[in-house]
């Protein structure tokens, strides 16, 4: 078991939160052949995911590390800040951009000496929000952080292969939470009767072409926007607690 640190937004932190996501998707960079065909070999290195295609030089084999495994644990990265510090108690309070209850962390013993102290000055000195700036999700330290996922599944799709029923686990259109949850994941059936009878179904797909576009620079589109249907990782997930050797 790894822990590893992802990054989300506000949000998609607020979806988490609200356990109505459990999923994400993360381009697979490199190049990788039209006729790609994902899979474990013998010849798979742990850690690695085989890609057999016609690459430049050829068809061929290529192994592709994979970002996480299951039974990884990652902590979310969010948007945050240190907006209070108790220098006698050797605490600092951390407040969350997407809202929710704060976190206080405990440094060291407290009111002893300086060599006690040094965590806590460390991090205070670093973090410490003089001016109530928020802080970047991409800097927070695993020591701030208040979420825990358990990986439960790691593979590679297209990203054209998604279903309502996948954006609705991707925490992106919370109206059809209730949908996912009432009629399962078939994604064959909904609250409007069939997926081809559903009105609503065409307009969570848009909403997340428009969503996923969003996050990718104009640079880019050509080959990571959505009609680029780009090779993803597909990371599954559940809340879990901090791991004890975390605390």
């Amino acid at each position: 078991m790894s822990i590893k640190p992802i990054l989300f937004n506000t949000e998609m932190v607020r979806a988490i939160l609200d356990w109505r996501k459990d999923a994400t998707r993360r381009i697979v960079k490199g190049f990788i052949p039209d006729d790609a065909v994902w899979g474990y070999t013998a010849f798979t290195p742990k850690g690695c995911i085989s890609c057999r295609g016609t690459f430049a030089d050829g068809y061929g084999e290529k192994f592709f590390k994979l970002p996480c495994e299951p039974g990884d644990i990652l902590y979310v990265r969010e948007t945050w800040q240190c907006w209070r510090a108790h220098r006698y108690e050797a605490t600092a309070d951390i407040r969350f951009r997407a809202g929710g209850d704060d976190v206080r962390l405990q440094f060291a013993n407290g009111n002893t000496d300086s060599i006690d102290r040094l965590d806590y000055d460390t991090f205070v000195h670093k973090w410490f929000c003089h001016n109530g700036e928020w802080k970047p999700s991409l800097f927070m330290p695993k020591e701030a952080a208040r979420i825990w996922l358990k990986v439960t599944d790691v593979r590679v799709e297209r990203l054209q292969e998604m279903k309502p029923v996948d954006v609705i686990k991707e925490g992106a259109y919370p109206d059809c939470w209730d949908c996912l949850n009432t009629y399962g994941e078939s994604g064959s059936q909904c609250c409007y009767g069939t997926e081809e009878q559903c009105s609503q179904c065409d307009e969570v797909m848009m909403e997340w072409e428009k969503l996923w576009t969003s996050t990718i620079k104009k640079s880019d589109l050509d080959w990571y926007g959505w009609s680029a249907n780009p090779w993803v990782w597909v990371i599954e997930f559940e809340r879990c607690e901090k791991p004890k050797e975390e605390n």
